[in-house]
């Protein structure tokens, strides 16, 4: 009677963010920035941990996970799947994750800002840049709308 019990762990490291170890693999790995629902089932698959919670994954799942998270290609996942397919500059396919995504999104903003196109000088005067209306929603800052004017005291009375 000398069998090990693994407990369930609350919380996880992936890829330097914390996930819910309570949580199934394919849910729990969506917190990850960058990691879309497509993308994690996937990891899954590539991973073979499909209907485990992520506490419940050992060092070697967990360490293979992470290593498909970040480098998709080796794992024969389909570049259409990766957030930064055809890159302006490089012209090549990857996937980008937590901090460099944000970075190079604001690199891709500015450089729209720069070239003067139309959804940079959107996004420069802070309008919604994908075509939505903004007639009445998109205000930011004071409201708009009607103020009354303040009671004048009446002529006839006294006070």
């Amino acid at each position: 009677m000398n069998e090990k019990k693994s407990e369930t762990k609350l919380i996880v490291r992936i890829v330097g963010r914390d996930v819910d170890g309570l949580k199934p693999v394919e849910r729990a790995i969506w917190k990850i920035k960058g990691v879309s629902f497509m993308f994690a089932n996937a990891i899954v698959k590539k991973s073979g941990v499909s209907g485990k919670k992520v506490g419940d994954l050992n060092e070697k799942e967990l360490q293979k996970i992470e290593d498909i998270i970040t480098n998709p290609d080796k794992y024969g996942i389909p570049e259409w799947l990766y957030n930064r397919r055809k890159d302006v500059k490089t012209g090549e396919d990857s996937h980008l994750l937590e901090a460099k995504l944000e970075i190079q999104k604001k690199f891709d903003v500015r450089r729209l800002m720069e070239i003067k196109s139309r959804r940079g000088l959107r996004h420069s005067q802070g309008l919604k840049v994908r075509g939505q209306r903004t007639k009445a929603h998109p205000r930011r800052g004071a409201s708009v709308g009607v103020r009354r004017k303040k009671q004048q005291p009446s002529k006839g009375s006294k006070k």
